[in-house]
């Protein structure tokens, strides 16, 4: 890997890294920069904005999820329901072990600023999510059901909500749970009927 390269790449690592302690605040091109054991003004050479820094740590981000669902599901069975629950109960723990990259993934300002296609990083898992979606209907069904994209979409905005709740601990006020599974379950069941046994 060329040294140009290698900066780079340690650059969005020393930002990974800060997440895991911290907040989307705390990635200052500074603290960065410092962190990385490299002049204040380095990172400008490889990142024109502070904007095009945080979106390469954002990238990173969907990089690390998308890494970890193709991981589980070659261990999960192969019954689409099964991937839609394995991704989505994935997906709210990496939400929950991932606070700070899973804020930053999906800071608007980022998503709008267009820098690296960030946008683009979320379509593989939701185009997957889709798929299994489609697979996991029967054959035969109500005439009235709505296209599995928007099935899919209505499970994502609904698992995104739980993820966020959870992280903010209103879920746990509000009902004293300990574990999100079970609001994971329930979108699954309301959105696809309950799992065949």
């Amino acid at each position: 890997m060329p040294a140009d390269d290698a900066l780079r790449d340690r650059l969005v690592r020393v930002g990974a890294e800060l997440l895991r302690t911290g907040s989307p605040e705390a990635l200052s091109l500074r603290e960065i920069a410092r962190r990385a054991g490299v002049s204040h003004g380095a990172p400008r050479r490889y990142f024109p904005t502070h904007l095009s820094l945080l979106s390469a740590i954002a990238r990173s981000g969907y990089a690390d999820l998308s890494a970890q669902v193709t991981a589980a599901l070659l261990a999960a069975s192969p019954d689409p329901r099964e991937q839609i629950a394995t991704i989505a109960h994935l997906y709210v723990r990496f939400a929950a072990t991932n606070r700070g990259m899973f804020e930053l993934m999906f800071r608007h300002d980022l998503l709008q600023s267009g820098y690296l296609g960030l946008r683009d990083d979320a379509l593989p898992l939701f185009r997957l999510l889709v798929d299994q979606v489609a697979a996991a209907r029967p054959a035969s069904g109500p005439l009235a059901a709505p296209p599995a994209e928007t099935t899919a979409a209505a499970i994502w905005s609904a698992l995104h909500g739980v993820a966020e709740l959870w992280n903010w601990g209103s879920l746990t006020l509000a009902t004293r749970a300990t574990d999100p599974a079970p609001f994971i379950d329930a979108v699954l069941d309301a959105h696809l009927g309950p799992p065949a046994h």
